[in-house]
């Protein structure tokens, strides 16, 4: 395992030992992990804070089989150690990766296919707040709903990390989107981000307003993390062959349609999860928006909004600011040098 400095064996981590509230997050000393085969370790500059993040602290969302139990599910750092099969070339190397867990903390290893090169037009904290939605976003809503230049999307929760990273890739990949958000005022933040339309979902009917906005013809996509009693109504919001894409269940696990629908305009209902799936697949995907995505990356095209940064100390009250529902893109933590 060549290294570029010795490593301590011993970090500042958050790691807490029970499931609860958002003071459950207090620091704590950890092991330093050691890269394996294939990995690189990760000197921690900053860590993105996820909704999953929250599920995880209520023992809701328990880490895939092998993560580390310390929550956060992508990061910024600096390269200071290769495992097997990894050229020590990249030790010094800025880079930003998607992570199955272990984001919250001084130090991280991941599978060097997972990370992707800091660009000078990117800061660290705005590295930290891209994968885990960029990841999340180019699957299921480029590979799943297979969406093309010219089409018209629809995502809830336009002003949420999904939704701005939707909005933002939206932009540069000829989609018209719509978002819904909670209040007028986020409503006019999409639309400043780049959304064409936006529904303030408390005051409106979104499946009327798509309606009106569509000409009655409807969307082609619709990127749902609500579930529940919201898939009708987004099966209503769509047009023919159109195609309807569940990344979580927000507002419940269960919902009712009526199958005639889906038979008539020959929807599509798919779904995926991430964070549980192999190193070899995030690996593709990581090929895919270093061809596709990165090129507008490097060239500033593409930056993630950024509502908040907090030290990784104060995880406990980044959480609290996330559950709110006051924030307009990503929320972030940074880690002390």
């Amino acid at each position: 395992m060549p290294l570029s400095t010795p490593l301590p064996t011993m970090m500042k981590a958050i790691d807490p030992a029970e499931s609860g509230g958002p003071e459950v997050l207090r620091l704590v000393e950890r092991a330093v992990p050691r890269p394996g085969s294939g990995e690189v370790l990760l000197k921690v500059h900053a860590a993105g804070v996820n909704r999953p993040d929250i599920m995880q602290r209520l023992g809701k969302y328990p880490p895939p089989e092998g993560a580390p139990s310390i929550p956060g599910l992508e990061v910024s750092g600096i390269a200071v150690a290769a495992g097997e099969g990894v050229d020590a070339v990249v030790i010094g190397l800025a880079y930003c990766a998607l992570v199955s867990g272990g984001g919250y903390a001084e130090y991280v290893a991941v599978p060097i296919g997972q990370c992707l090169a800091v660009p000078p037009a990117l800061s660290m904290v705005e590295a930290a707040a891209l994968p885990e939605t960029l990841f999340t976003v180019w699957t299921n809503l480029f590979e799943r709903a297979y969406v093309a230049e010219g089409e018209v999307v629809l995502v809830h929760g336009g002003t949420s990390g999904i939704g701005t990273m939707t909005i933002l890739l939206g932009r540069l990949f000829g989609l018209t989107v719509i978002a819904t958000c909670g209040s007028d005022e986020k409503c006019a933040r999409a639309i400043e981000i780049g959304a064409a339309h936006a529904i303030n979902y408390r005051t409106q009917d979104f499946v009327e307003e798509v309606k009106a906005i569509t000409r009655g013809r409807g969307v082609n996509v619709v990127l749902d993390m609500i579930g529940g009693d919201y898939l009708a109504r987004n099966i209503d919001c769509l047009t023919t062959d159109g195609r309807h894409v569940s990344i979580a269940v927000q507002g419940g696990a269960k919902g009712e349609i009526a199958i005639w629908k889906v038979m008539q305009k020959r929807l599509v209902l798919t779904g995926s999860t991430l964070r549980g799936r192999s190193a070899e697949f995030k690996t593709l995907v990581a090929d895919e928006i270093t061809r596709e995505v990165w090129p507008h990356v490097e060239r500033g095209a593409l930056r993630p909004v950024v509502d908040r940064v907090f030290p990784l100390e104060d995880a406990a009250a980044a959480h609290r600011y996330l559950e709110g529902g006051d924030h307009v893109g990503k929320v972030v933590l940074t880690v002390a040098s």
